[in-house]
């Protein structure tokens, strides 16, 4: 399973590609609206920094717009993705892109009926928000479970992208499941790290390390 960063953040994304876990970033308005800079010139850097999959959103609600904004975005880098809300209009700009060899992730999908018809005009990605299903009483993961069933039955190339990731359950789960990608906040990724075992460990070590040297210096004032 890949692992994306969902920011806009470029030190997040620096660290992040650092340590040659990142496969690659979402971006939405919300996130790139929290930072100083050009959208593109920012969109740009982001690539440059992560060499693999960069989402960046489209603004509109019809087709004609969505194709213009989507085929400025494509120009930026080969890296681009774009962005295109689950909706009507959304669908049939995914259609014209795939045909132009456009890549798209297609966002706020919130069940599997929705994800076939993405598949079907030939989205590069879905986006699942298993997050915001999970705070509307629903079961996020389930639609993960469903899309990757149905997508491996009749042998749809469009990948899995969990979204809306809330903690470390979720990138688990999706894994589990044969989610081809998580994407998840910065803090998401570090908490990833953590284990309290893992930090018993390294102190346990540290403590006899010190002793060994503490014996060696003893011995060497001998």
């Amino acid at each position: 399973m890949k692992i994306f960063l969902d920011t806009a953040n470029l030190d997040e994304i620096r660290e992040g590609a650092a340590l040659g876990v990142v496969d690659g970033v979402t971006t939405n308005p919300s996130l790139m609206a929290k930072e100083d800079g050009d959208y593109k010139e920012m969109l740009k850097e982001i690539c440059d920094i992560v060499r693999g999959p960069v989402s960046a959103e489209v603004v509109a609600d019809e087709c004609e717009e969505m194709l213009r904004q989507g085929r400025e975005f494509a120009k930026l880098s080969e890296y681009i993705v774009v962005k295109i809300p689950l909706i009507p209009e959304g669908i049939k700009a995914v259609k014209k892109l795939s045909s132009e060899e456009i890549k798209t992730n297609v966002t706020l999908c919130f069940s599997a009926n929705q994800g076939l018809l993405a598949a079907k005009a030939g989205a590069t990605y879905i986006s699942p928000f298993v997050g915001r299903l999970d705070d509307a009483g629903n079961d996020g993961m389930q639609v993960v479970a469903d899309l990757v069933e149905i997508y491996e039955r009749y042998a749809l190339p469009t990948r899995v992208l969990a979204a809306s990731i809330r903690h470390p359950m979720h990138v688990l789960e999706a894994a589990k499941l044969g989610a081809d990608v998580a994407t998840m906040p910065y803090k998401i990724l570090q908490q990833l790290f953590k284990h309290p075992l893992t930090d018993l460990g390294i102190e346990a070590f540290n403590r006899d390390w010190a002793k060994v040297m503490e014996r060696r210096k003893a011995n060497a004032r001998r």
